[in-house]
């Protein structure tokens, strides 16, 4: 009935400072800060930024890694990654210039980065905002393809053969997102409910396998597997950067076909789901792919999203919200107002004919009763109002209010008709809407021979509805007549 709702349910975000906190102590981003404070004028790098290979040695001491090629690869990575942030500058080598390398070609220089003071000196923001540049850099290097033999894709005049590589980088880019979306509403659901890990093969199944589909063939069961072995080396790459918690694939279920499996696998169980990989987005993972998503145009709302905003904005903004969302965004906005000009503009907000109008009221009654007793001005204003006047009583009542005037009848019948419309737009459990329907028609006697010649927009199309959801047989008939009467009444 209602405005268009959001695609995504709202997050729940830590508070930037925590956040911030989160991306400072992130591995990769730990290291890549430790280099940037590390790089000095005898720092010598190549054309495209990265420090020259027999100094990688040395910032792989610094950072207390291995000696080896592995150390090695993560220095490199950490400074690629303090150069894609801004934490160093980089001075191209002039062409001609006769810097000499230990491959004699020419090399640039280095300095420290205006960003790399920032993280320290400046706010959670300006961090946060350093650290989604890292995010984008690693995952452009988790899209990236993989080169067995960079060999055998360079021709005879020494040009890059890029058809070979079978790699289309957007829709490789896609493909990830599409991942990290589906993790994101997973962690999401049922209010929450969805934090714990994922398994692996379920996420890679929910981009391949079709929604109708009912048992996988053996192709798209390939194609799960396949897309298993990517997210596995991508989540590997981007649980540095904190943005997931990550527990491998097990490396003895990817030998290769012929070679011999590791001893220890022998005994290992096959029905551990937790053997073929399982990931969970961190808190700072939330924020990370929700900021990627909203730059991509994807309705991402978050609580406190709607604190700014007017008391219009915010029943309609919540008005798809689960429950307790909805209760958190309101005390957020509520804290930014003082209660009763705050009640004042939610009664004002409520009014309406339109057809979300009945929603906003149920969600101005249920965010009144988080205002406190400061609001009871308000609320006693609109007592004579025929849209308001029923929400104000019930409000009254539940506080245990003297001097709440009786409604007359016609308001009670307007309230019931509102109420069940507010309900029927909210789409809540069927049993709930069922027990709605039957307790406000038993509460009055000759309930459908009176209620059909209620003033409200929606009357008819509530009175269906009753007759759809009454157990009672007689009931549902009552209602069904009385909905045709209120068409007729209304010229419908």
């Amino acid at each position: 009935m209602s405005a268009e709702r959001p695609s995504l349910p709202p997050v729940r975000l830590n508070s930037e400072a925590e956040l911030a906190r989160d991306a400072l102590a992130a591995p990769l981003f730990v290291r890549a800060v430790r280099l940037a404070r590390w790089a000095g004028p005898d720092s010598r790098v190549g054309a495209g930024g990265e420090l020259a290979e027999d100094q990688l040695p040395a910032a792989a001491e610094h950072l207390a890694l291995p000696a080896d090629e592995d150390g090695a690869a993560y220095a490199s990575e950490a400074w690629r990654l303090a150069v894609d942030t801004g934490l160093l500058d980089v001075t191209d080598p002039e062409e001609g210039e006769g810097g000499e390398g230990t491959d004699g070609d020419a090399e640039g220089t280095v300095t420290a980065g205006e960003n790399l003071a920032l993280l320290t000196g400046g706010s959670p923001q300006d961090v946060l905002s350093i650290w989604l540049d890292g995010l984008d850099a690693v995952h452009a290097d988790a899209t990236a393809p993989v080169l067995d033999d960079f060999a055998d894709l360079v021709g005879e005049d020494g040009s890059i053969d890029f058809d070979a590589l079978d790699w289309d980088p957007e829709a490789e880019a896609e493909f990830l997102d599409g991942v990290l979306g589906n993790l994101y509403l997973l962690t999401l659901a049922d209010n929450g409910a969805g934090e714990g890990p994922v398994p692996l093969p379920a996420l890679a199944a929910s981009m391949i396998v079709p929604d109708d589909m009912g048992e996988p063939t053996d192709d798209i069961l390939e194609q799960v597997s396949e897309a298993m072995m990517r997210l596995d080396d991508q989540f590997r790459l981007l649980e540095p950067i904190g943005i997931v918690e990550y527990h491998p694939v097990d490396e003895a279920l990817l030998v290769e076909e012929g070679e011999a499996a590791d001893a220890s696998a022998a005994g290992a169980d096959d029905e551990d789901i937790t053997r073929y990989g399982m990931v969970k987005l961190t808190p700072l993972g939330l924020y990370g792919v929700r900021a990627r998503m909203l730059e991509a145009g994807v309705d991402a709302p978050a609580v406190g999203d709607l604190a700014g905003k007017g008391a219009d904005v915010l029943l309609d903004g919540i008005a798809h919200y689960p429950e307790s969302a909805a209760r958190a965004e309101v005390k957020l906005w509520l804290a930014g107002h003082g209660a009763e000009g705050a009640a004042a503009e939610l009664l004002a907000a409520a009014r309406g004919t339109d057809e979300g109008a009945p929603l906003r009221r149920l969600h101005c009654q249920q965010a009144l009763a988080l205002a406190g007793p400061e609001a009871e001005p308000a609320v006693r204003a609109v007592l004579g109002d025929p849209e308001l006047g029923g929400l104000a009583r019930v409000w009254l009542a539940e506080r245990g209010a003297a001097d709440v005037p009786a409604p007359p009848e016609d308001m009670i019948f307007w309230l019931a008709i509102d109420t069940i419309a507010a309900q029927l737009d909210a789409e809540g459990e069927l049993e709930e809407l069922q027990g709605l329907v039957e307790g406000l028609s038993a509460q009055h006697s000759g309930f459908f021979d009176e209620v059909w010649r209620v003033d409200h927009p929606a009357t008819a199309e509530v009175l269906e509805a009753m007759g759809r959801l009454h157990s009672d047989k007689k009931a549902a008939k009552d209602a069904r007549k009385a909905a045709f009467k209120a068409r007729s009444r209304a010229g419908g």
